[in-house]
C-alpha cells in the first residue's frame, strides 16, 4: 500500500480554541519524525526543496523543523551539497537502547568460534566505571581453563581487555585515569608509572591490539582488541587468555590475528562499516 504523504495525514478538521497550543505541539512533532523517516530512507541525502515536497510542506515551515534538528544533532547538513543526512545523535539513540542482553546475544557466536580457533578462553568486555566488566566468557579446549565468570571485573591497567579500552579512551578522560593512582602492582611485570604506561597505549593505539604479559597474573597472557558499533564508538572490547606455558610471547603473536579478525567480525555484527 503506498505510504500516506503527510499533507494527507495532517489535513485534520481544526481543533477547538482550547487545544490549539496542544495540538500544535503535536502537529510540530508528526511533521519532525516524518522528517527524519523521510531522510532516512534516502542514503545520499535528501536536498531542502525535494523534502518539502515529498512531504507537502511549506519550504520555510521544513527548514525551521530541519535545522532545530540539526542544531540538536540528529540530523546532518553535508556542507558541500547542502544535503539532508541522519546526524550521529540519532544512532547515539539506537546505540543506547542496545542493552546488555542483546551485546552478549550478539558477542557470544563471534566468541564461541574465537575459542575454538585459538584453542584458549574467550572473553568480551566493557567499560564499567574505571575498570573492565566482562559480560561473556567462552571455554578454550585445552585442559587448563581460566577462572572467573562473566559479571567478574578487571583491573584496565594491567590486563589485555583494559589496555585496549584505555587506549581508546579520549586524551583528557585518559589524562585523570593516570592520575587517579589506581596503577597498583599485581606482578612483577605490572606497569606502574604513568608516563611508561602512556608510551604503552600509545603503541596499542598504533597496532590496534593490546597485550597482557604476566601483568596482571604471573601465570597468564592475554591479547585483546576493542569492537566498535555503528556509530564508529568503542562497544567492548574482546580477548583470549591463557597459561604462559602454552600462550608463549611468538604463540600470542600468532593467535593475535585471530582476535583481530573476531573484532572486526563483530564490529560488523554491531554495524561497523570499517
Amino acid at each position: 500500500m503506498p505510504r500516506m504523504r503527510l499533507s494527507a495525514a495532517v489535513a485534520r478538521p481544526r481543533a477547538p480554541e482550547g487545544e490549539t497550543r496542544e495540538r500544535g505541539g503535536i502537529q510540530s512533532l508528526e511533521r519532525g519524525f516524518a522528517i527524519l523517516e523521510e531522510i532516512a530512507r534516502n542514503r545520499d541525502g535528501v536536498a531542502l526543496g525535494e523534502l518539502s515536497r515529498r512531504l507537502g510542506l511549506h519550504t520555510s515551515t521544513t527548514f525551521h523543523l530541519v535545522q532545530t534538528m540539526v542544531a540538536l544533532g540528529y540530523v546532518h547538513q553535508e556542507p558541500a551539497t547542502r544535503r539532508y543526512r541522519i546526524g550521529r545523535g540519532l544512532f547515539a539513540l539506537a546505540a543506547a537502547s542496545r542493552d546488555e542482553v542483546e551485546l552478549i546475544r550478539i558477542a557470544m557466536p563471534v566468541l564461541t568460534e574465537l575459542s575454538a580457533a585459538s584453542g584458549e578462553t574467550g572473553h568480551f568486555g566493557v567499560w564499567s566505571g574505571e575498570e573492565v566488566l566482562v559480560l561473556a566468557k567462552t571455554p578454550g579446549t585445552g585442559a587448563f581453563q581460566i577462572a572467573g565468570g562473566p559479571g567478574v571485573r578487571r583491573p584496565a591497567h594491567c590486563t589485555g581487555l583494559g589496555k585496549a579500552l584505555l587506549a581508546a579512551l579520549p586524551p583528557a578522560t585518559l589524562e585523570l585515569f593516570l592520575a587517579s593512582g589506581k596503577l597498583s602492582r599485581r606482578t612483577p611485570n605490572t606497569i606502574t608509572e604513568p608516563d611508561l604506561l602512556r608510551r604503552h597505549l600509545a603503541e596499542v593505539r598504533l597496532n590496534g591490539i593490546a597485550y597482557d604479559d604476566c601483568e596482571f597474573d604471573p601465570e597468564l597472557r592475554c591479547v585483546a582488541a576493542i569492537v566498535q558499533d555503528f556509530t564508529g564508538q568503542v562497544a567492548g572490547v574482546i580477548g583470549i587468555s591463557g597459561p604462559l606455558w602454552r600462550l608463549t610471547l611468538q604463540v600470542l603473536h600468532e593467535k593475535a590475528q585471530l582476535v583481530r579478525d573476531a573484532a572486526a567480525r563483530l564490529s560488523s555484527a554491531l554495524g561497523d562499516k570499517r
